[in-house]
């Protein structure tokens, strides 16, 4: 847990929009939730989500033998990150991701109660659908849950455009795997390229993109670049500088001075 909150720490400190940070089962039981939403807050991190699976058994969605636990405890672990947030930072996100759809023997009927207990009971800021078998179950359960709700790709066959999000009703669009595959595609084809071709595929890269400049990573003026760094590492040594230029001056008068040594 620590590691993923450290993570989403620094991704929070580098961008200028909310983070929002995947908190899985919560780590643990309810104290662990409850630090966990501490230290999301403590690392500038936004919001945090949480889902229904047992603690033990925690699997990828949509794989066999998925399962929730019983509702009581799923609204005591939501209660228990609600508490927190509210005790701390309560402008701080908590959304409930309900597993239940793809859960053994699970219904759209079990779904929906979990997702308004989630949200009417345990309090929580923003209710997730995982996973719709169609585009009825969405619209059903969106009628049933109020407040922020969204929904994964789930069982579609495809992802929803943001009209369509919006005919259901629908503020918030789940994209997760977008920049993951783009990059994934863009680096295997360079690396296929230079693989054959060696420095003529950089040099074609650089053409194709001449007339299609793209943004570079750069460090912002208030942030952590290599010239601030310099600027601080010169203040630490002068104030360390004068720090024992003080205390040599101290011991000089406390041993050789005439006063000490005639007393």
């Amino acid at each position: 847990m620590s590691e993923c909150v450290t993570i989403a720490g620094w991704i929070a400190d580098s961008v200028s929009i909310p983070v929002i940070m995947d908190g899985d089962t919560g780590h643990g039981g309810i104290m662990a939730v409850r630090r966990i939403v501490r230290e999301c807050i403590r690392f500038g991190v936004a919001g945090l989500r949480i889902d229904d699976q047992p603690i033990e058994g925690k699997r990828k969605t949509q794989s066999a033998g998925v399962e929730v636990v019983p509702l009581e405890q799923a609204i005591a672990r939501y209660r228990a990150a609600v508490d927190m947030k509210n005790e701390l930072d309560p402008n701080f996100v908590v959304m409930a991701q309900c597993i239940a759809r793809d859960a053994s023997d699970g219904t759209l009927e079990d779904t929906i109660q979990r997702l308004r207990a989630y949200r009417d009971e345990a309090r929580v800021d923003w209710v997730q659908f995982e996973s719709p078998h169609s585009i009825d179950e969405i619209r059903a359960a969106r009628a049933a849950v109020k407040g922020p709700f969204s929904f994964m790709k789930g069982r579609l066959g495809r992802y929803l455009d943001l009209d369509e999000h919006l005919a259901l009703g629908v503020t918030i669009a789940w994209y997760p795997g977008f920049t993951h595959h783009v990059t994934w595609a863009a680096l295997w084809d360079f690396m296929t390229a230079f693989q054959s071709g060696g420095v003529k595929a950089w040099d074609a890269f650089v053409e194709s993109r001449r007339d299609r400049p793209y943004p570079a990573p750069e460090v912002p003026e208030d942030g952590e670049s290599g010239a601030k760094q310099s600027k601080a590492k010169q203040s630490k040594a002068k104030q360390s500088k004068a720090k024992q230029s003080k205390a040599k001056q101290a011991l000089e008068q406390r041993y050789f001075s005439s006063d000490n040594r005639r007393g």
